[in-house]
């Protein structure tokens, strides 16, 4: 039986606390990330949203904002993915008031953070699946090896580590992030 967004929705208000995904019309329950992703994944946020909010260029959301993607199949109306990455960027023109419900479109950026319990190829698929619906730029930022990947369609990743800069001139322009300042710091 393939499910809906109704059917994830249904099962979202009997259990507001699980975090879930619509795929293929399979709802995928997700599990807590750990402490460190999560803590990573809010720096980049903190790292985005200043420089985004102060510009008005758009919006940063975080690993609960779900995203309905376009259609797989086009004759299959309800066979639609909700999705949900990390983080996430929509550029202001194409979002112009924020909703209050999953939104229509694919993200201008999408970013995967690699949990302890993750594996690489089902979070680079996902990234590749937005990159093909629309997305300008997916990131995969893996804490076990101190980088961060990104990804743009029908290109090399790049794959950048302590040390560099990164930087998204097609979303952002003048923006700059050093790849150390994602790690969470220790405390003497």
């Amino acid at each position: 039986m393939s499910l809906t967004i109704t059917d994830l929705e249904q099962l979202q208000t009997e259990h507001p606390e699980w975090q879930m995904e619509l795929v293929e019309g399979k709802i995928i329950v997700m599990g807590p990330s750990d402490y460190e992703s999560e803590e990573i994944g809010t720096r980049l946020s903190t790292f985005l949203n200043i420089w985004v909010m102060s510009r008005k260029l758009g919006r940063v959301t975080g690993s609960s904002a779900g995203f309905i993607l376009p259609r797989i199949e086009e004759d299959d109306s309800e066979k639609r993915n909700l999705r949900a990455p990390d983080v996430s960027f929509v550029k202001a023109e194409r979002l112009k008031k924020t909703k209050r419900d999953f939104v229509e479109l694919v993200p201008d950026l999408m970013v995967e953070i690699k949990s302890k319990s993750d594996r690489i190829k089902p979070l680079e698929e996902k990234i590749e699946l937005f990159l093909q619906l629309g997305s300008t730029v997916g990131m995969l930022i893996d804490p076990d090896k101190l980088t961060v990947t990104v990804y743009r369609l029908n290109q090399a990743p790049v794959v950048m580590q302590n040390g560099d800069i990164l930087t998204l001139p097609d979303l952002l322009p003048g923006w700059e992030l050093a790849i150390l300042e994602l790690w969470p710091p220790e405390f003497e």
